[in-house]
Order: structure tokens, then C-alpha cells, then sequence
């Protein structure tokens, strides 16, 4: 499913960190060569390639792009260390990207970008195979492996997703029995309540939002499909069809539901005192230490909280607070996915999907990280104990002859749902001045996205 800009952003500066003690070579750095080695990786897809039998004999040197800032000097080196027991001759650095999305948008075109990255949410499904390896079928590789829709297009598959997310809130849950809070919230009208609460009676702010750090405004638009609907055909094959999907519904639910959650915490003054100057780095301490009630993120997120400080067991996760005829739901879809270079060499890219594979089956890198495994039928961890009885959603893909068309409405309405943080940036902006209200501004989108379901064909309804 659809939810790029949930993805977790993360601690410390960006660098480049050499993860082994052989020196990357010039080899991630040029075009495909053309003569096949004999494990060229056209024989190859991501679900017949075996680690520790194919590849035994290659030798090469991968660079790799990542936004997970926080691991590159920790667990990627340890993750490197266990990856070279098996291919001594393979050579891993990781460089960390703070800006991630935008700096590897520009960098792909550049062709010699490295070998394997976290493919961002500005490349259309569309464009896949200009930039990415095709890794398999899609049929054949979603028997195994969850959110592979996610990045094919016209039956091939480009990313594997790293680890899967489920959209919710992260909450203090000291902060909350302190504000007399004793069920978690299942409405917006309950939440805004909820939030009230804490702020007065505690001392803590009621919802972080995290403003200033930019993607984290994005990190809403992956609450508006499964959370606010429970409809796994909402996102991709809904949507593009929609009149007037951001209207206000008669019930609290649908993409209208989780703004409102936004702007109407901010218009009462029940988030941070001044949201542009919000510290990414520094909220995860506080709310570990109970100086902040919740912020509204990812599974992803739970992990760096509670690792923040000395009070782990108050760091809970709840589902985002719609209720859909008396059931709540949580969207369920893939982090940022692995993509392969398609101009690195063949030896590069099979060594690429050697060590992706080993990463997806065998490091627990989802695990660990508070995330959902891809692997079907692996156990959730622990951080989703308050998610018993929410059913978790997954996107279904979109229509046949469609695959295109939701990332072309997006595009041309200039909304970027899942891609740019600035729509809802700009209720955070609103909500504080006052010059347009949520029902103002929802009708501006969705002028916008009539237009450019008309300019792509679609009669909405």
C-alpha cells in the first residue's frame, strides 16, 4: 500500500561510513557492462536466488544509499560483519542521506548514484525500470512477500520492501493515565478530548508535531486510505475515481477525519508553542520522558523512542483514532523498499540482490526495528500489543490498465499525496494564522484533483 512519507526519518548527520575494511572500488560507479559474468543476474530473481550457494566466487564493492542515518556507524556494520562471513570478497559502505528523499531524486539521474538504495516516492511506477533492476514477477514474488505492489509495475517488481509499517500513534503512557485518561481514543472528537486533557493536567504538550522537520507533515497523507476506511481497494483503486475524496464525511472517518485531527490540535493550541521551531532529534527524549502526550507516526518510530531514554515501557502505540462502522483499522504497507541500480554491473547487482535477500531473510532487521516483517506469516513485534483488535489493512493494487493512473492524478492535481509535505504543511500554516479553515482548504484540493482526474480521463463519481 501506499505509504512512502510514513517512512522512518532518523537520528544523527549524514555521512559516509566504509562498513568494511576493503575500500570501495570504482565498480559502483559504472555503467551496466555488456558482457554478462557467468552469475549475471538476468538468471537470477529475488525468489530463486539462494544466499551462501549463488555468487560464491563474485567479487564487489556496493555502496549503499539509506536513510536510516541512526544505523550506519551500529547495526549496518554488525548487519556487513555477518553479510562477509558468508561473501568475504563483497565490500558494503553505507552513506547516510538526512535529506534523503529529495538528494536521491537528484542523484538518480546521475546513473552512478551506487548500487543499492531506498527507493524514494518520487519515482512513478511508470518510471521504475529507467532508474531499477527488476528483481521478479510480481505474481510470483507476492506469494511470498508482502507489499510487493508496492513498486511493480505491468507484472515486474523493482523494490522489496525493507520492512513494513503500521500507521498509528505513539503515546506516553504515563503522560496519559497522569491527564485521566483511561481507554484509548477511537475518534477524532475522543483524541482533540484526549489532548486536552494533557495539556490541562499536565505539563506536557498534548500532540508534537514535529513541523520544522518537514517530512514528517507528509508522514499524514498514510493515515487517509486503510486507518480512515478500512477499504483495501480505497488508495489505488478508489481514489482516482472519487468525487471530492477530502470532503467532510457525516461520520468521523476518511481523509477529512485525519486532517481534522491536525489542524483542529493546532487551532487549540494543543501542540508545540511554536511548531517552526519543532527539533526532530530532540522530541524523541521527550517524549520518553514524558514531556510530550503523542505524535502521530509509523510502527518504525516506536523503537527510536523508547531507546531515547530511561522509560521504555511508558513509549505505547495505538491505532489512529477513526472508527469505521464500530471497527477501527490501521493501515498496514512497506517502509521504504530496496531498488537494485540498473546501471551498476552485473557483478554489482547480484551481489546487490545477494545482500538484500540476506538483509529480508535472515538479519530480523523488520523485527528489531519495531516493524512489520514482509515475510508472510512472520510474528508481529511486541510495540503492536494495543492492535489487537484493530485489523490491520493492506492496499490492494490497482486495477488492470491502471497502474499508472492514481500517480498521474497526484501528480497533475499538484496535491502529491505520499510525496511532498507541503498540503499539509499548509494546515499546520492555516490552522495557526486562521486564514483558511479545514473545510476551505479541502475544497481548494479538491478542485485539483477533479481537475486532474478530468484531464486524465476520469468522469469522477
Amino acid at each position: 500500500m501506499a505509504m512512502m512519507l510514513s517512512v522512518g526519518a532518523c537520528t544523527g548527520t549524514a555521512k559516509t561510513t566504509e562498513a568494511t575494511t576493503t575500500k570501495a572500488t570504482d565498480a559502483t560507479t559504472k555503467a551496466v557492462v555488456t558482457e554478462a559474468t557467468s552469475a549475471a543476474p538476468a538468471a537470477l530473481t529475488f525468489d530463486t536466488i539462494k544466499v551462501g550457494t549463488d555468487g560464491k566466487d563474485i567479487t564487489a564493492s556496493l555502496k549503499i544509499l539509506t536513510h536510516r542515518t541512526d544505523l550506519v556507524d551500529t547495526v549496518f556494520v554488525d548487519y556487513v560483519k555477518e553479510f562477509q562471513k558468508i561473501y568475504p570478497n563483497i565490500s558494503i559502505s553505507y552513506e547516510g542521506i538526512t535529506a534523503y528523499q529529495d538528494d536521491v531524486t537528484t542523484r538518480l539521474t546521475t546513473k552512478n548514484w551506487g548500487d543499492i538504495c531506498m527507493l524514494p516516492a518520487t519515482v512513478d511506477k511508470k518510471d521504475l525500470s529507467t532508474y531499477f533492476l527488476p528483481l521478479g514477477d510480481q505474481a510470483t514474488l507476492e506469494k511470498t512477500y508482502m507489499f510487493v505492489n508496492e513498486k511493480s509495475f505491468e507484472g515486474k517488481t523493482y523494490g522489496i520492501s525493507s520492512t513494513g509499517n503500521v500507521q498509528g500513534v505513539v503515546y506516553n503512557k504515563a503522560v496519559f493515565t497522569a491527564a485521566g485518561i483511561t481507554a484509548l481514543p477511537k475518534t477524532p472528537t475522543e483524541f482533540i478530548a484526549d489532548l486536552q486533557l494533557i495539556k490541562d493536567k499536565t505539563d506536557a504538550i498534548p500532540l508534537y508535531t514535529n513541523f520544522a522537520a518537514g517530512w514528517t507533515m507528509g508522514a499524514w497523507d498514510a493515515y487517509i486510505n486503510g486507518s480512515a476506511t478500512g477499504d483495501p481497494n480505497y488508495m489505488n483503486q478508489i481514489l482516482p475515481h472519487a468525487k471530492d475524496p477530502f470532503a467532510k464525511q457525516a461520520t468521523e472517518m476518511g481523509p477529512y477525519a485525519v486532517y481534522s485531527v491536525l489542524y483542529n490540535a493546532v487551532a487549540n493550541k494543543l501542540v508545540e508553542p511554536d511548531p517552526t521551531t519543532s527539533d526532530w532529534e530532540s522530541c524523541k527524549a521527550k517524549i520518553n520522558n514524558g514531556e510530550i502526550g503523542a505524535m502521530v507516526l509509523g510502527s518504525w518510530a516506536v523503537t527510536q523512542m523508547q531507546a531515547a531514554g530511561p522509560n521504555a515501557a511508558n513509549i505505547g502505540y495505538m491505532s489512529f483514532p477513526i472508527t469505521v462502522d464500530g471497527k477501527q483499522y490501521a493501515t498496514c504497507g512497506s517502509d521504504y523498499c530496496y531498488g537494485i541500480n540498473a546501471n551498476s554491473s552485473a557483478d554489482n547487482q547480484l551481489a546487490s540482490m545477494l545482500y538484500i535477500k540476506w538483509l529480508t531473510d535472515s538479519s530480523n532487521f523488520a523485527f528489531d526495528q519495531g516493524g512489520v516483517p514482509i515475510t508472510k506469516g512472520a510474528a508481529l513485534p511486541a510495540s503492536l500489543a494495543d492492535f489487537t483488535n484493530v485489523t490491520l489493512v493492506v492496499d490492494n493494487p490497482a486495477l488492470k490498465g491502471e497502474e499508472a493512473l492514481l500517480g498521474n492524478i497526484n501528480r497533475d492535481s499538484e496535491i502529491m499525496l505520499n510525496s511532498d509535505p507541503y498540503h499539509v504543511a499548509s494546515i499546520v500554516e492555516s490552522a495557526i494564522s486562521g486564514d483558511k479553515t479545514l473545510d476551505q482548504i479541502v475544497t481548494d484540493w479538491n478542485t485539483k484533483w477533479t481537475d486532474a482526474q478530468t484531464k486524465n480521463g476520469v468522469t469522477p463519481k
